[in-house]
C-alpha cells in the first residue's frame, strides 16, 4: 500500500490534471476545491492527511506561473506547453515541494516521490525526464549553484 502522503500526492495529481484539462477546456463547472473534495472522498479511508493533499493542490495552482518561470530554463528544448499533461503536472508538484515545501517534505523525497509519480503515470521515459529536470531545479534553485558555473559550484561545496 502507498503511503499517505504517497497517496496524498496521486490524489493532488489527478486533481490537478483534471483541472488543467477542465480550465483549457474552458469549462468551469468545478473548482479546483471540489476536485480535490471528490477525489479525496475515493481513497477517505486511506488518507489521514487530508490538508496535506488540499495544500498541495492549492500550492501548485497558485503558484504555477513562477513554476512553470522556473521549469522553462531548465528544460529550454521543451516549451511548458509541449511537454506532456501528466509529465507537467508531475515536474510543477516536484519543484512545488522542492522551492515551497522544503521545511515539511526533503528535497530527496520531493524528486523521489516525482520520478515514483512519473512511473506509475507518465510514460516510459517520464521518470527519466523528471529526475533530470528536478535534479537540476535543485542544484540551481535550491542549493544556488549553476550546472556550468564552477565557482557557484566550489562555493557550495564550501558551504
Amino acid at each position: 500500500m502507498a503511503s499517505n502522503r504517497h497517496l496524498g500526492r496521486i490524489v493532488a495529481l489527478q486533481a490537478l490534471y483534471e483541472y488543467e484539462v477542465r480550465t483549457q477546456a474552458g469549462d468551469t463547472s468545478d473548482t479546483l476545491e471540489a476536485i480535490v473534495a471528490r477525489d479525496i472522498v475515493r481513497y477517505e479511508s486511506a488518507i489521514d492527511d487530508v490538508t496535506f493533499v488540499k495544500e498541495l493542490a492549492d500550492g501548485v495552482v497558485d503558484k504555477q506561473a513562477e513554476l512553470d518561470a522556473a521549469l522553462q530554463p531548465i528544460a529550454p528544448d521543451w516549451p511548458i506547453s509541449q511537454i506532456a499533461r501528466v509529465d507537467r503536472t508531475v515536474l510543477r508538484i516536484g519543484l512545488y515541494e522542492l522551492l515551497y515545501r522544503s521545511d515539511v517534505v526533503p528535497p530527496k523525497v520531493a524528486i523521489n516521490e516525482a520520478v515514483e509519480l512519473a512511473k506509475a503515470f507518465g510514460s516510459d521515459n517520464s521518470s527519466r525526464f523528471v529526475n533530470g529536470v528536478l535534479g537540476t531545479a535543485y542544484r540551481t534553485l535550491v542549493k544556488g549553484a549553476s550546472d556550468n558555473d564552477e565557482t557557484a559550484k566550489e562555493t557550495t561545496k564550501q558551504k
